[in-house]
């Protein structure tokens, strides 16, 4: 296969959904000689923080010499954003004789009646591209969840990280901070070291504490008020922690929490203080509150929770961003009223579009919704007709926001 066929043929088996279970990438695995054995991670779960703080500590291990695999999802623009080695995407030639491989053993178990999912698929195509780029580590984002998610199939890693956990795939892992906690704490293992925030919510962090304390973990409480703010701007922020001068191209107060937590990581790695202020600095996102344009200005954010929604907000409200035009697309199965309550009060103009993704929430639904929350409102199915839109629309002195589904970013800005 060449790259676009891989592509194809690993978007070919969404239709086999989500599934989550340990046993079916196990008996894949099994078939290739278990690559992720020999292999070294960092694991990395929570609801919101996760590609952020993944991305941080990636390239503090890259700032202090070491090979690094990322794997990270979803993807915004290229499919091979979910797989990175040393900062680089992965090459789509190597990408896709990782998925040929991985195919053909795919192949063996249909004929056992045993069925890969995609997620379980790129996984396992990722394992093998980290072990042929002999990487020295490779910082692992969880999927959903944790304790059933096809990247827990992995050992014993090197340091385990809890981003900050709120309601999210309620209607899979739980209806409840507490029981959401509990699958997020499924990557802990026995005598693990972990890291997490002080700032997590209490009924998650009594998951957290006593999972630690059932599996004899090592755990690192962060403790990101220590962090003194030098420089705060829409633009990124420079903050001194542990006698350290950070600057940071993410913002929000979010991001403060998410390179503490890194910065634990990297302590508990035995990082170099060089390495990590390095690694900070060098750390970018796409969608992440990400600056794209100026006059207008145009804001692009991939985010579907509460906890995404409240950071937003957070962000818009702390920098007095003003007469905003949304452009907005979510999945149906997402708190999309509490999502859409929050931001679009903030909004001068709300225009709903529809995702191309077999989960996404109907854009005429959603303008339904968002109407209740401010008086322009309008509908454009096409979320690149809708962008070129708002565009053509939006005066030099307005902010453009585009914001909702990593599916429909990638619609919109995507090859």
């Amino acid at each position: 296969m060449n790259y676009i066929d891989s592509v194809d043929y690993i978007h070919s088996l969404l239709a086999f959904g989500i599934k989550p279970g340990l046993e079916r990438i196990s008996m894949l695995l099994d078939l290739l000689n278990n690559p992720q054995d020999k292999l070294k991670f960092i694991h990395i779960a929570g609801t919101n923080g996760k590609g952020s703080t993944s991305t941080y500590i990636s390239n503090m291990l890259i700032a202090d010499g070491y090979k690094t695999g990322l794997f990270t999802s979803p993807y915004v623009i290229d499919f091979c954003e979910r797989i990175q080695i040393n900062g680089e995407n992965i090459d789509k030639n190597i990408f896709a004789e990782a998925v040929s491989e991985v195919r053909e053993k795919i192949e063996e178990l249909n004929k056992k009646d045993i069925v890969i999912t995609e997620f379980e698929a790129i996984t396992v195509s990722a394992f093998l591209c980290f072990l042929k780029a002999k990487c020295e580590y490779v910082v692992l984002e969880v999927g959903l969840g944790g304790r059933f998610d096809a990247t827990n199939v992995i050992k014993n890693p090197e340091a385990a990280v809890i981003t900050s956990i709120s309601l999210d795939h309620i209607n899979i892992l739980g209806d409840t901070v507490e029981k959401i906690a509990f699958e997020k704490c499924g990557i802990i293992k026995e005598n693990a070291k972990v890291i997490t925030s002080c700032n997590q919510q209490d009924d998650a962090l009594k998951v957290i504490e006593k999972t630690c304390e059932e599996k004899s973990c090592e755990l690192t409480l962060t403790n990101p008020k220590l962090a003194k703010i030098v420089r705060d701007n829409i633009f990124g922020t420079e903050f001194v922690y542990d006698k350290n001068t950070y600057k940071t191209k993410l913002t929000g107060n979010h991001q403060i929490e998410n390179a503490v937590n890194a910065i634990e990581c990297a302590n508990v790695l035995g990082l170099s203080p060089k390495a990590m202020v390095k690694g900070i600095e060098n750390t970018k996102m796409i969608a992440r509150m990400e600056i794209i344009g100026e006059n207008p200005l145009i804001i692009r954010d991939g985010g579907h929770n509460e906890g995404c929604a409240n950071a937003l907000y957070d962000f818009l409200t702390k920098y007095n961003v003003k007469n905003i035009n949304m452009l907005i697309g979510l999945m149906a199965d997402k708190d999309v009223e509490g999502y859409v309550k929050k931001l679009a009060p903030l909004c001068k103009s709300v225009l709903t579009v529809t995702p191309g993704n077999s989960r996404a929430l109907d854009g005429e639904a959603l303008r339904e919704i968002a109407e209740k929350y401010c008086e322009n409102t309008k509908f454009i199915h096409n979320p690149k007709e809708g962008y070129k839109y708002i565009l053509s629309n939006t005066e030099e002195d307005e902010t453009i926001l585009v914001c909702g589904s990593f599916y429909m970013m990638s619609d919109i800005f995507g090859e």
